[in-house]
């Protein structure tokens, strides 16, 4: 079963790269990714020294295997227990392992 992971990665100067360099690392990662089967990248953030990597994965391992492959750092990840948005209230659910307990 996949779960929901961020991983947060320091990368110095990462918010002021270019647009080309950002692509070229979509692209490493893309092909990381490609590499390590339980592993989804769905999209990142990137603040000025950070990015913040949200991804579908089996396991930790995946992700630190993505690392491994691509060149980034996993500075950090950390296993999402659930989601809630602004529907939450008004449906009284919330989305993922631990609403469902």
């Amino acid at each position: 079963m996949l779960k929901y992971y961020v991983i947060e990665r320091e990368i110095a100067g990462v918010g002021s790269l270019s647009p080309a360099a950002l692509g070229d690392a979509s692209g490493a990662s893309c092909r990381a990714v490609a590499q390590v089967p339980g592993l989804q990248w769905q999209h990142s953030y990137v603040a000025a020294d950070k990015t913040f990597c949200i991804y579908l994965a089996e396991s930790e391992q995946a992700i630190r295997r993505h690392a491994e492959l691509s060149g980034f750092p996993a500075s950090r990840i950390t296993e999402i227990r659930c989601l809630i948005d602004p529907t939450t209230e008004r449906l009284g659910t919330a989305h993922g392992a631990a609403a469902a307990a």
